[in-house]
């Protein structure tokens, strides 16, 4: 196992990385140090957990040692949903594997053939998240008709796309065309033309 001084990787960026803790994978979403005249300095991170839903604050003095975990990011296109969960194909291997909802960041955005990153734990060749595209291309399967000249106005209304999720959008977006939405947010971003 790799064993890592907080000092040697304070000066690169530490946000990102994941960490063994107490027998449970973090990632590090925010860090920073606390140093004082008379104390030694410390450092500290929020960490976000990978494999439980927990968030914490840790704090760690200069010399204190963390373990981090080696993870790669791998390809895969999203195939079904069935009892066992949603099942992805490798790009590389063709191996398929079924993935919990938990460990998916936006499930309700998922289109069929559609490529996604998932983080692998290389010590152990197990699935820890996947993550979809910022930004992706759906298409309206519903929406109350629009009014033409209804560009002015930031009024928006429920529309439900062809996964199956419901987004607010602006009163102009009929039912039939593509709209380009943020999977972090859930918003729309635009209108794409085809």
């Amino acid at each position: 196992m790799l064993k890592t001084f907080l000092w040697q990787i304070l000066p690169t960026s530490v946000s990102g990385i994941i960490l063994k803790l107490d027998g449970s994978l973090y990632k590090v979403v925010e860090f920073g140090e606390n140093k004082t005249a008379r104390a030694a300095a410390k450092v500290w991170a929020k960490l976000q957990g990978v494999d439980n839903n927990r968030s914490i604050e840790k704090t760690w003095n200069s010399g204190d040692t963390i373990y981090p975990v080696r993870v790669e990011r791998r390809n895969f296109q999203y195939l079904y949903k069935d009892d066992t969960g949603y099942n992805f194909m490798d790009q590389e291997t063709f191996e398929q594997i079924a993935i919990a909802e938990t460990l998916i960041d936006a499930p309700q955005f998922l289109k069929d053939g559609q490529e996604v990153s998932v983080l692998v734990n290389t010590e152990t060749e197990s699935p820890m998240s996947v993550e979809l595209p910022d930004k992706i291309v759906v298409r309206v399967t519903y929406s109350e008709p629009g009014l033409r000249g209804d560009t002015a106005t930031r009024t928006l209304k429920p529309a439900t796309v062809e996964t199956g999720a419901n987004v607010n959008v602006p009163l102009f977006v009929n039912e039939g065309e593509l709209i380009r939405i943020n999977t972090k947010t859930g918003e729309y971003v635009e209108r794409v033309k085809e």
